[in-house]
């Protein structure tokens, strides 16, 4: 769900326009990573600010948060901050500007975080993150502390990958292949938390129940033709593999990997993909070619985007605290069953 590199701000130049906030530490419940919250006083107005708002699984989450601000009775206003982390703090300071009384926010580099919590405190607007983490008082939220973390809507990384990893062992054990003649591909873009949480749980899954395979990591832009390029050349430095299995932080990464397989002359019977998404997968089983992707995890956009609204709602109607995160249902699909379980295609 992340694109092209964007230019990253150093740690010590984020550090140096926030101040330090911490989140309350009750499991239950926590104060909005923008401290203090000023009482919204009628019509409420939220602003959804998105990175990759082009992309499927955004354009659906959008959709379902548009439903559900039109069944709550809240304006809201959808912004797509495409990959531009400059980008990200002029529209906050805007929507700031425009009386919004809540922000969510999909920040494409997290770098940007401290500054987003900076802005959000100083004009007591409610601050929720979805999809991806966000620190409140420094640039990495793989090395945050968790009550540092703003409050999140989304999905389980560890429990997502879990389930690819899960799903692409049963694939390996029903092709029967040797391990020693088998390799996996781990492929993400590695400066993103809930990335390296998902290839992590992937990697956990799979090796529980399908040891002896040897993993090769790779480094990516989170992209299909990043991840092609990047798998291509994995793939050309290891010719004496025989099968292959790919997982990643997104369909991106699966699809490039397959894509990059299929160049590279191997058939699909000896690959095994299982994307994260589904949103990319299903354009291979719709078209009724044989192909590596053999199962994907459904993550629907909409579900996400609704419950982002409903949380911000609840925070700003009804003085109920933000949960520390809150997960919307996946469901895993393949060529059999993703037209039945309402995937939309990109």
């Amino acid at each position: 769900m992340l694109n092209a590199r964007t230019r990253r701000l150093s740690a010590t130049a984020a550090a140096a326009l926030i101040l330090p906030l911490t989140l309350s530490a009750c499991s239950d419940g926590s104060e909005s990573g923008g401290g203090e919250v000023a009482k919204a006083d009628g019509r409420i107005s939220i602003t959804y600010l998105q990175k990759q708002g082009d992309q499927e699984y955004f354009v659906g989450e959008a959709a379902g948060a548009k439903a559900k601000a039109a069944e709550l009775g809240v304006d809201l206003k959808v912004v797509n901050l495409g990959n531009d982390a400059n980008k990200t703090i002029s529209e906050i300071q805007a929507a700031i500007a425009q009386k919004s009384n809540g922000l969510i926010v999909v920040v494409p580099d997290p770098a940007v975080g401290p500054q987003v919590v900076q802005a959000a405190k100083d004009a007591k607007v409610a601050l929720l993150t979805s999809d991806d983490q966000i620190c409140t008082n420094g640039p990495d939220p793989s090395v945050c502390a968790k009550d540092n973390l703003v409050p999140r809507i989304g999905f389980s990384g560890s429990q997502m990958g879990g389930e690819v990893g899960k799903r692409a062992a049963e694939e390996f054990a029903k092709a029967g292949w040797n391990p020693a003649e088998t390799r996996t591909i781990s492929a993400w873009k590695q400066d993103v938390t809930v990335c390296g949480d998902r290839v992590k749980g992937a990697k956990e899954a799979f090796g529980a129940t399908a040891p002896g395979v040897q993993n090769i990591d790779v480094a990516t832009d989170n992209t299909p033709t990043g991840a092609q390029d990047k798998i291509a050349a994995t793939v050309t430095a290891n010719p004496g593999v025989k099968n292959w299995v790919v997982w990643g932080c997104n369909d991106e990464n699966v699809q490039g990997g397959v894509t990059a397989l299929e160049n590279a002359g191997i058939k699909a019977d000896h690959v095994i993909g299982v994307g994260l998404g589904a949103y990319l997968a299903c354009k291979n089983w719709g078209s009724g070619k044989p192909s590596g992707m053999k199962a994907a995890l459904f993550i629907n956009g909409k579900d996400v985007g609704a419950l982002a609204v409903q949380t911000m709602y609840d925070k700003l109607k009804n003085a109920k605290d933000f949960p520390k995160e809150a997960f919307a249902p996946t469901t895993m699909v393949d060529p059999t069953t993703w037209k039945s379980a309402g995937v939309t295609c990109s």
